[in-house]
């Protein structure tokens, strides 16, 4: 007997079939992040996944493929979830190929999804210790008169807004991090407005904001989202107030910390959210090819790598 596919359908709608409550699939984010479509999947007997997407013509080509919004949106799951990609007919998307980012934690989208770099937590259920150097430098600057606060963000006053986007934009600069990270200000506006965003500041002795941390409640969990220190205050490391901050800030939520991982393996930014956690995971892609023919056309000569698509390769 013939196995019956799960059909995949891609809707216009701006990601609307794809909304929930959780801050990666909710209304602000979507519209912060573009979202053009929602990816439809019925399995014919009342349960569905639906997955958030950007759509993006191929440079050079008649073609287009598909990518979800920066975070972990993963997809609202009504009673479908750990698909096989090779029980779905991609045929009706029109796509090439999609690269979809789940949920951190719990049901993912589809089976076998690709793990990608470790990220961290700090579970206030479980002991929390931080390493000694973290606590002497977090001690040492409460004593100097450092002063953090966490409150929601569209109720935080102006110029903390201010300056947190100067401590994040100070820091993507000092990283030389890619032009994708320098989010616009209608971006920081729809994060600001959303009721599931919480805005930690560090103040210097002086007053201004020394660093900051935006915060972001999804699928259970309290994700330090984007962050960062003026260049003025960086050698007192007063991120370290921050996470302290959050800490306090999950535990009274009653949800775990998600930290994130570094930018490369074993690099400085991992080692000091290591030096923070308690727990710990591996983020999980899912690559899907939808039209293989296309996808090997457009991708020849380009494979050996884990870059996904391959056709969209930096360098090629």
């Amino acid at each position: 007997m013939r196995m019956t596919r799960t059909r995949a359908v891609l809707v216009p709608d701006e990601g609307a079939l794809a909304l929930s409550e959780d801050y990666f699939r909710s209304a602000h984010h979507l519209r912060a992040e573009r979202v053009t479509h929602t990816l439809v999947l019925e399995d014919g007997e009342g349960r569905a996944l639906r997955v958030p997407l950007i759509v993006r013509p191929i440079e050079g080509t008649p073609y287009r493929d598909a990518i979800s919004p920066y975070g972990f949106p993963g997809g609202a799951l009504e009673g479908l979830s750990e698909l096989s990609k090779d029980a779905v007919d991609w045929a009706g998307t029109d796509l090439v190929s999609i690269f979809v980012r789940d949920r951190v934690s719990g049901p993912r989208c589809f089976a076998g999804g690709t793990e990608r770099n470790e990220v961290f937590f700090i579970d206030p259920r479980r002991p929390v210790e931080f390493r000694e150097m973290h606590l002497r430098h977090i001690r040492r600057n409460l004593r100097m008169g450092f002063v953090s606060t966490a409150r929601e963000a569209r109720q935080t006053p102006r110029e903390e807004r201010e300056g947190f986007l100067a401590a994040y934009r100070q820091t993507m600069v000092r990283e030389r991090a890619n032009p994708r990270y320098f989010f616009s200000d209608a971006y920081f506006e729809e994060l600001f407005a959303s009721p599931n965003a919480w805005l930690v500041t560090t103040h210097a002795p002086e007053g201004g904001v020394a660093s900051a941390a935006l915060g972001v409640s999804s699928d259970g969990m309290l994700h330090y989202y984007l962050g960062g220190t003026t260049d003025a205050h960086l050698a007192r490391s007063p991120a370290k107030n921050v996470f302290g901050t959050l800490v306090e800030l999950c535990t009274r939520l009653g949800v775990p910390l998600h930290l994130g991982g570094g930018v490369r393996p074993g690099d400085g930014l991992e080692q000091f959210k290591r030096g923070l956690a308690n727990a710990s995971s591996r983020l999980s892609t899912h690559e899907l090819i939808c039209d293989p023919t296309v996808y090997a056309h457009l991708s020849e000569g380009r494979t050996g790598d884990d870059f996904f698509p391959a056709y969209r390769a930096p360098g090629r």
